[in-house]
């Protein structure tokens, strides 16, 4: 997103919901960016991870990749080694953990870019603008349910990895995965959320500040209530009264079901995901996460590990009379 999640909780500015010429917005974008695409006109950029998790003064990153899509104006992308300028109709895909400062530039017309953000089973879609000279910040966002988050990360994935080749065979696969991720992208903005956009005023932008600032150790009901200008009492009450769960189980919870996909998708230290999740204090984490899932992190990896080996062990056809757990055999010679 436009600010690093580890700076302080006030930092975001508290955008709006979509409108329907927002939504069209978002669409036509997408659109455009399926069609160049398709005819093998869209240009991806994509930086290395040199400098992955470390904290470098001016610069902030996140703990899954970002996608820019530039509409209007330029961006200009300073990393530890590495420069990028990304232009009107380009994309540039920010792998995780890549520290990055982003300066904005417009001539004639405003500046405009649409960004995608994925959190833990949700994703956000945001335009963003000219807050100040050179400074982007929100002006709308939507938070996406996305159960099938891995979906899109696995994609993302690959289109970085592919980025960085050169031969014919990556820049097929570099359409193919372009037009099934930002077709997806396109397919939610157009259905619409259902339930995670559904709070109004004070519970929709302490959703969405509990989601930005996942990683923030600080992030707790008093500062939410500090930054949405109420008393704590008084957000957890219309929280627990709007969504009929408590505003710190909510905290909570978020942050579980990130480090859950982290342990399952990620090589991370357990001690690099507590922290990628906001907890401060290892011992702590492991806690929590027994508390809401039943296991300590290392056991709940290890699950998910038993359970991907006991389906590689599985027969691969099966037949009428017989069960074959060969990878298959070469056609007999006549």
């Amino acid at each position: 997103m436009t600010e690093p999640a580890t700076k302080e909780l006030g930092s975001p500015t508290l955008g709006n919901p979509l409108s329907r010429s927002d939504r069209l917005e978002m669409i036509e974008a997408l659109e455009d960016c399926i069609k160049n695409a398709e005819y093998n006109r869209l240009t991806i950029k994509a930086p290395s991870d040199e400098g992955k998790l470390q904290r470098r003064p001016g610069m902030h990153f996140h703990f899954k990749p970002e996608i820019f899509l530039q509409m209007s104006g330029w961006t200009e992308f300073e990393l530890p080694k590495d420069k990028l300028t990304l232009r009107p109709g380009e994309v540039a895909v920010m792998p995780p953990g890549a520290p990055h400062k982003e300066t904005i530039f417009s001539d004639s017309g405003a500046f405009r870019n649409l960004v995608v953000g994925f959190y833990s089973n949700a994703i956000s879609i945001h335009l963003a603008y000219e807050a100040k000279p050179k400074k982007p910040d929100i002006d709308v966002i939507e938070f996406y349910d996305a159960p099938n988050l891995d979906v899109y990360l696995t994609l993302v994935s690959s289109l970085v990895e592919h980025t960085h080749r050169s031969n014919t065979s990556s820049q097929r696969v570099i359409k193919g995965l372009s037009v099934a991720l930002f077709s997806m992208l396109k397919e939610l903005v157009e259905t619409g959320s259902n339930d995670i956009n559904k709070d109004i005023g004070k519970v929709f932008h302490a959703k969405w500040l509990i989601r930005e600032q996942i990683s923030n150790t600080e992030l707790n009901v008093k500062n939410l209530a500090e930054r949405l200008q109420c008393s704590p009492d008084y957000l957890s009450h219309l929280f627990h009264s709007q969504t009929g769960e408590k505003l710190i189980h909510y905290i909570q919870r978020i942050r579980i079901e990130g480090a859950a996909l982290a342990l399952q998708t990620t090589p991370l230290y357990v001690s690099e995901i507590a922290w990628s999740s906001g907890f401060a204090d290892a011992a702590y984490f492991a806690r929590v996460f027994k508390k809401f899932t039943g296991l300590s992190p290392q056991e709940y990896r290890a699950s998910k590990e038993k359970k991907r080996a006991s389906q590689e062990g599985q027969p691969k056809t099966i037949y009428y009379d017989r069960e074959d757990f060969s990878p298959g055999k070469p056609a007999r010679a006549s």
